[in-house]
């Protein structure tokens, strides 16, 4: 089974962005912050920024930077 930092990197490289919800909808991730930081310092170029849901809530959503 990958790890939560590669279902996630992969995801991301498809060209998918990801919010906590998405994260812990499709790979059972409740920390889906620290599985960023992980990346981040394994040199993957995240950019992140807030998006409001349909219920009016802020989420950070993350993707790859280009």
């Amino acid at each position: 089974m990958e790890s939560q930092n590669k279902q996630i990197k992969n995801y991301l490289e498809q060209g998918h962005t990801i919010t906590a919800i998405t994260a812990l909808e499709k790979f059972k991730c409740f920390r889906l912050a620290s599985r960023i930081t992980d990346l981040k310092q394994s040199g993957v170029p995240i950019d992140s920024q807030f998006i409001e849901v349909e219920s009016g809530k802020k989420v950070k959503e993350y993707w790859i930077a280009q």
